[in-house]
C-alpha cells in the first residue's frame, strides 16, 4: 500500500510538522518518534483500555526498542471521560513519574484520547511536546491535526482547552481493522462536512467511495489487506487512504492560514469554517450528556440542520441541499432523534465556544464549497426552530 505524507506548515516555526499516511506504521513508530522528537527521551503513553489492548504492546516495544523509556496511563473509554478530573489524573500521573520540560506525552487513540493527551501535554510545565497516533477515522481526518486540545466540562464541549501543536502525526490505516462500524460511520460524517466546505471535487470523491464501498465489507478488507491479494480489495483500502490524506491536506490548508483561529477572520477560510454542522453537533451531545451519539454522528446530523437551514435562509439552493443529504445517507445509519427536545437542545446553543461578543457564531452554506459565517442575530428564531423540528421529526 502506497504511503503518502501531509505537511502542515505553520510558517516554517519549531511547530510545523508531518502527517505520515500509511498502513502497518505501528510497528516502526519507535523510529518515526526519534525523527519527530529529534532524539531519545522520556515519553508518557496516553491511551484507553480497549485500543491500548489491541495496540498497546506493538507501541511500547516498538518506543524502547528505538532508546525511548515509556510510561503508560489508561483513561477510561468514552466522551465524558474527556474531564478536568481525568486532566488532573493525568498531570499527577506525569509530576509523579517526574517528567521534564524534555520529555513527551504520545497519544494513541481516538478523539478523546488526543485531545485529552493533548490538552496534559499543553499545560504541564507550561507545555512540553507530543505525538499523535490516531486510532479512528474519526481522530485521522480531524482532531489529530490542528493543535486543537481540550476538555469537557457542565457548561459546554470543548470550552477548557489550548492551541498546542503535535510534533508529528501517524496514521496507520490498518488500526481501523478494530473498529465498529459506528466509528466508521462517525467519521465519514467527518469527511463529509470537509467535502461540503471544500468544494466539489473533495465531496465528489467521498460521494463516490461511499457509492463504491460496502461500509460493513470494509472492515473485514482492512484486516485482510495482507493476506488478500484481491485487486477490488486492494482498491478500497488504497481509495480510503488517499480520501483520509485528501481530508487532511484540506484541513492542514485551513489550519496553515488560520492557526488560532482569529477572532477577526469571518473569510471562507476562517478556520471558524470547520465547525460547519458542530453548532447541533454540541448540542445533542450536551443534552444526552456525552452517552448517545457518536461525535461524529452527531456532525451527520449537525449537516443536515445548517444544510436545510441555508437553504431557508435563502443562501444555498435545493439542489446542494438535496445532494448533501444523499451523501450524508451513504454514510450509514445514524442514532434516532425520537427523545429529543427541542427547547433543550436551543438552550444549549447557548454554551457553544463559537460565541463572540455576544453572538453565536454558525457556519452555513452558501453552495458546496462556499461556507459562510452567520450570526445568530441574522438567523430568526422562529425561522431554526422549525428546521430543527423539522429534522427531529425526520429522524425520529
Amino acid at each position: 500500500m502506497r504511503m503518502r505524507s501531509v505537511n502542515v506548515d505553520l510558517g516554517g516555526r519549531p511547530h510545523s510538522y508531518l502527517v505520515e499516511v500509511g498502513s502497518g506504521l505501528l510497528s516502526s513508530c519507535g523510529s518515526w518518534a526519534r525523527k519527530c522528537l529529534k532524539g531519545n527521551c522520556r515519553v508518557l503513553l496516553v491511551s484507553n483500555p480497549t485500543v491500548f489492548k489491541q495496540y498497546g504492546e506493538e507501541v511500547v516495544c516498538s518506543l524502547a526498542e528505538s532508546g525511548f523509556t515509556v510510561e503508560t496511563f489508561l483513561m477510561s473509554d468514552g466522551e465524558r471521560f474527556k474531564s478536568m478530573k481525568t486532566a488532573e489524573a493525568a498531570l499527577k500521573f506525569m509530576a509523579e513519574a517526574r517528567l521534564t520540560r524534555t520529555d513527551a506525552v504520545v497519544a494513541l487513540g481516538g478523539g478523546v484520547v488526543g485531545d485529552l493527551a493533548g490538552f496534559v501535554a499543553a499545560i504541564y510545565l507550561r507545555g512540553i511536546r507530543f505525538l499523535q497516533i490516531p486510532t479512528t477515522l474519526l481522530s485521522m481526518v480531524d482532531s489529530s491535526v490542528g493543535g486543537k486540545t481540550g476538555v469537557n466540562s457542565a457548561f459546554g464541549k470543548n470550552l477548557i482547552g489550548a492551541f498546542h501543536q503535535p510534533s508529528g502525526v501517524m496514521v496507520d490505516v490498518s488500526t481501523l481493522s478494530t473498529l465498529p462500524e459506528r466509528e466508521i460511520t462517525a467519521g465519514l460524517c467527518e469527511m463529509v462536512k470537509h467535502g461540503a466546505i471544500s468544494g466539489r471535487s473533495l465531496l465528489k470523491q467521498t460521494g463516490e467511495f461511499l457509492a463504491s464501498v460496502d461500509r460493513r465489507s470494509l472492515i473485514s478488507d482492512l484486516k485482510d489487506q495482507v493476506s488478500d491479494g484481491s485487486k477490488t480489495r486492494k482498491a478500497a483500502i488504497n481509495g480510503l487512504s488517499d480520501l483520509i490524506a485528501e481530508n487532511i491536506a484540506f484541513k492542514a490548508k485551513i489550519v496553515t492560514g488560520d492557526e488560532r483561529e482569529s477572532s477577526k477572520n469571518i473569510s471562507s477560510r476562517s478556520r471558524k469554517i470547520l465547525n460547519f454542522g458542530h453548532t447541533l453537533a454540541h448540542a445533542l451531545e450536551k443534552v444526552t450528556s456525552y452517552r448517545y451519539f457518536k461525535h461524529g454522528e452527531a456532525v451527520g446530523l449537525g449537516i443536515l440542520f445548517a444544510a436545510e437551514l441555508s437553504k431557508s435562509l435563502a443562501l444555498c439552493d435545493e439542489k446542494d441541499v438535496n445532494l448533501l443529504n444523499d451523501v450524508v445517507r451513504n454514510v450509514g445509519p445514524l442514532p434516532a432523534l425520537a427523545n429529543i427536545d427541542g427547547d433543550e437542545v436551543f438552550e444549549a446553543f447557548k454554551f457553544d465556544k463559537k460565541h463572540l461578543s455576544g453572538s453565536l457564531q454558525m457556519i452555513l452554506l452558501k453552495g458546496i464549497g462556499k461556507p459562510v459565517i452567520v450570526t445568530d442575530e441574522h438567523i430568526p428564531r422562529a425561522t431554526a426552530q422549525k428546521v430543527l423540528k423539522k429534522l427531529l421529526q425526520k429522524w425520529a
